[in-house]
């Protein structure tokens, strides 16, 4: 019975672009009578689920649950089965996989299969075999899909250049077959491939193979240049950036009412639909900047990420049916004011209200983050507050975007994303975001509402452009400016601002739940009297001074 399965998937534009070419292969254990079927499942599940997942996941992210899903689902397959209690005989198989995607192969591997790339005459191994050898003759796989109900997953990523060859095997090949004997075929047969394959296969069972022999080759012949068209940002790119509009301008089928905000990197205007009647958003490109394909492909990003983000605190795309004439953004309208506005309006707001805004973007910013997201431009002028009290996220301009990353690396450019305030250090000392940087931001704004719109660090922050001052920064206790807030709130806000973002909270909804309950971790730690009132410190402190003059001073006299 045959125990091996493989396969490959090459999808059309744009999710060949945005995903990549998917290979793998898998062994079944042979042992079990059912491990045919656990390889044939983790394959095909593989192939299929990891074109489902969200084109804003990294490969990483996206091939990894995938095959953490598969081993649950193997696990859970032999614990209702016969084998329960026997899992040599169990569903459980080995999986190599690789995603080629850009310029980068992203290998994944658990058991003992085999990916190795042809280095003339050789093959460079980049997977590891997962065996525990017993003796010179008896070894077992030390980790398999289907075994435990959590798997270990092997990840290597490899840049790759045209002319490269990659051979996924399984043991029945690689264990009977010599190196020179594998990459010989495939010099032999460098236009076909699948016969190379054939013979290496027939090879390896004259040598005396009893197992099941699997092997795909792999060659790259070309790969796609950056900005090739067919990519996710590249559907009108064709279509010429649409002009600033002026009220009363009739544009695209919207009526264009008035003029929200203009600056260096947009237009915003209210507009109607003429059809509907709906009130949408219509954004266009700077005018200063129509000619710079960086900063054009990053504003169509905010359409393409608006669409994907599902959340009652994320500004949504507007649904169009008529075909663009320009390049623009129609976008959801939100009646209502700015964060920035509405903290001039409430300089003192109760400790309640904040927890209830701040909550609401903690909301919209892990709609982010389960995307492989991360905002990087959080501030009050980018957060929408409507009449009911709802808060929406605005503004993705500068949002990182993983899967985006991957593709297009160079995106960002030299650019400082962001706004100075409320950027993290680690950013402004040019390390990449990640969430804690954008738990910063919101640990920022929080901090701002509660102190009628002072910084946590004053300007300090926002002049920082090196490690020593990173090290220098000291935080401005809320209780020095809001003397009856709890202690417990203000450790919150600290953790969350603090200037390295290890010690920072991992996810917004532990600040969140902190901000909500004492967290005893503070409670634990003796807050110095300088942070718990810095006034009556340097006040003691002034005492302490003038005592010991008047001793000196009374020494000397005597």
């Amino acid at each position: 019975m045959n125990q091996d399965f493989h396969g490959a998937l090459i999808p059309e534009e744009p999710v060949l672009s945005t995903k990549g070419i998917a290979l793998a292969v898998a062994d079944g254990i042979s042992s079990s009578g059912v491990s045919g079927v656990a390889s044939a499942s983790a394959v095909r599940s593989f192939l299929a689920d990891y074109y489902c997942t969200s084109e804003a996941w990294s490969v990483k992210t996206s091939a990894q649950r995938v095959i953490a899903a598969a081993n649950s689902w193997l696990h859970a397959e032999t614990r209702r089965s016969q084998y329960a209690f026997d899992r040599d005989k169990g569903y459980v198989c080995t999986l190599s996989a690789m995603v080629l995607k850009s310029g980068t192969a992203h290998i994944f591997h658990v058991g003992d299969g085999r990916i190795c790339r042809v280095a003339g005459r050789s093959l460079e191994q980049i997977t590891w075999d997962h065996r525990v050898a017993l003796s010179s003759e008896q070894c077992y796989l030390g980790r398999a899909l289907g075994i435990n109900p959590h798997v270990e997953i092997d990840y290597h990523l490899v840049r790759i250049e045209p002319g490269d060859v990659f051979v996924l095997t399984t043991d029945g090949v690689h264990d009977h077959l010599r190196a020179d004997a594998i990459t010989g075929e495939i010099a032999a047969s460098p236009d076909d491939l699948d016969g190379a394959a054939r013979r290496i296969t027939e090879k390896a069972h004259a040598a005396g193979s009893p197992d099941n022999l699997t092997i795909q080759i792999v060659r790259i012949d070309a790969l796609p240049p950056p900005g090739e068209p067919g990519g996710p940002l590249d559907p009108a790119s064709d279509l010429p950036p649409a002009p600033p509009l002026d009220a009363g301008t009739v544009f695209d089928g919207y009526k264009v009412l008035r003029t929200i905000h203009g600056s260096s990197r947009s237009h915003v205007c209210l507009a109607s639909d003429i059809e509907t009647g709906a009130a949408v958003v219509l954004k266009t490109p700077s005018i200063d900047r129509r000619d710079d394909p960086a900063y054009l492909k990053r504003f169509m990003m905010e359409e393409w990420i608006a669409r994907r983000l599902d959340s009652p605190h994320v500004l949504k795309a507007y649904p169009q049916a008529r075909k663009c004439s320009h390049l623009y953004l129609v976008l959801e309208y939100v009646d209502g004011q700015t964060l920035a506005q509405w903290m001039l309006d409430h300089p003192d707001p109760e400790l309640e209200t904040v927890r209830r805004l701040v909550e609401q973007i903690a909301k919209g910013l892990a709609a982010f983050h389960r995307k492989e997201m991360v905002h990087q431009d959080l501030r009050p002028e980018n957060i929408m507050v409507d009449a009911a009290g709802t808060v929406k996220i605005i503004d993705f301009g500068s949002t990182k975007v993983a899967g985006i990353a991957e593709l297009e690396p160079d995106l960002d450019g030299a650019e400082q994303l962001g706004t100075a305030q409320y950027t993290a250090p680690e950013c402004l000392l040019g390390d990449p975001a990640t969430p804690r940087s954008d738990i910063f931001s919101l640990g920022v704004v929080a901090y701002q509402m509660l102190t009628g719109g002072r910084l946590p660090y004053g300007a300090d922050a926002a002049r920082l452009r090196t490690k020593p001052q990173q090290r220098a920064l000291r935080y401005r206790p809320v209780k020095s400016l809001r003397p009856s807030l709890p202690g417990w709130i203000d450790a919150a806000l600290k953790k969350a601002v603090h200037p390295f973002p290890l010690k920072r909270y991992e996810v917004v909804s532990e600040l969140v739940y902190d901000l909500r309950h004492p967290n005893p971790t503070f409670a634990a730690r003796a807050v110095p009297l300088v942070e718990r009132n810095p006034l009556l410190f340097w006040k003691a402190l002034s005492l302490v001074l003038a005592l010991a003059l008047l001793c000196l001073l009374a020494g000397r006299a005597s």
